[in-house]
């Protein structure tokens, strides 16, 4: 080996083949690292369980609009195979099943049953879930942080988000003394929602109770008990079977001028009169950077569980009017979204 001199120090000099050869091989590995990453010509197979209906999942469009911000193009370099249960959770192992024999890359799970489900049919696949609101208290993941399994993802849990919506309720509806809280039993992760409410009740003299809703059939007898039990307003806890019955429990409450709460905006924008929580189409787009990372090499364990940092209050002036109601100008001046 020769030594040159560089800056009063000696270094050594490759001979010319050497180090033309060095830089040759350097050339040649670029491509060949980027090739592997890319893997050009593989087609991503993304599974998507859903606990609702083809026709209630319009956030699935902000999930698409996510993954094709990303690089993901359906037809492409990427399938997107759904599976809906048709509001009909006792379906949702069957579907996850199905997804797994089908070779899915990964799997989209949309609220606490489908993630269960999905988790009980494969612990290799990674699962990304979202609407999942207590992820640790239904055994989901180790914690937010540190998620030790297969599966990560958004979580709609946010410390007194849902005595904040109650709070929220007492303020534009002062004259209330009784709430119904109107949920899906069948979603056990919104089990924690429920409590905090009825905890939070008594500090706002609010006499507070649920009633559940696993099936349509349910609906009428529950709005007619809380109407019975003359109830001031409806809180809708909306899993993706609650927003299915959308239109239905909106109608009902209105001919019984019963005010409607709910956690996300969609419920307001149909004719609820407020809505406090995170956004839907935010979480179902961010689903998209969890899956991206992951087809990228990322470990579901070790990619920690977002909560929502940015909540949305919608106010239905509309509905408002048809109820007689004056919403506080203090309640609206906060409002991000007022619809006239």
């Amino acid at each position: 080996m020769r030594w040159m001199a560089y800056r009063g120090r000696k270094v050594a000099r490759l001979p010319m083949t050497r180090l033309v050869s060095t830089v040759v091989l350097l050339l040649l590995a670029a491509p060949l690292a980027a090739e592997a990453q890319q893997q050009p010509g593989k087609v991503w197979r993304i599974g998507v369980l859903s606990p609702g209906a083809p026709g209630h999942s319009a956030p699935l469009e902000a999930f698409r609009q996510g993954l094709r911000g990303l690089g993901y193009i359906e037809g492409q370099n990427t399938t997107i195979d759904e599976r809906f249960a048709q509001d009909q959770n006792d379906r949702l192992p069957v579907l996850a099943r199905d997804l797994v024999q089908a070779g899915v890359d990964v799997i989209f799970a949309i609220n606490t049953p489908a993630v269960l489900a999905a988790r009980q049919a494969t612990t290799t696949i990674p699962i990304v879930m979202t609407r999942v609101s207590d992820p640790i208290g239904a055994g989901l993941v180790a914690s937010l942080a540190h998620p030790g399994g297969n599966i990560t993802g958004l979580t709609t849990v946010s410390p007194e988000l849902s005595a904040k919506r109650l709070e929220l309720l007492h303020e534009a509806l002062p004259r209330a003394q009784r709430v119904v809280i109107l949920w899906n039993p069948a979603n056990t992760g919104h089990t924690a929602n429920v409590k905090e409410m009825e905890a939070a009740g008594p500090r706002l003299r609010l006499h507070v109770s649920a009633l559940g809703v696993r099936q349509e059939k349910d609906l009428s007898s529950a709005i007619q008990t809380a109407v019975s039990n003359r109830a001031g307003a409806l809180v809708v806890i909306d899993d993706l079977v609650i927003s299915s019955y959308q239109s239905r429990i909106l109608d009902m409450a209105s001919k019984h001028q019963l005010p409607v709460i709910s956690q996300f905006r969609e419920f307001c924008e149909a004719g609820g009169l407020m809505a406090y929580g995170p956004s839907n189409d935010e979480m179902f787009r961010r689903a998209a950077f969890f899956i991206d990372r992951i087809l990228k090499g990322a470990k579901p364990a070790d990619l920690p569980v977002e909560q929502p940092t940015k909540f949305e209050l919608v106010i239905n002036m509309k509905t408002a009017r048809a109820l007689g109601l004056t919403i506080p100008r203090a309640l609206l001046l906060r409002a991000d979204k007022v619809i006239e």
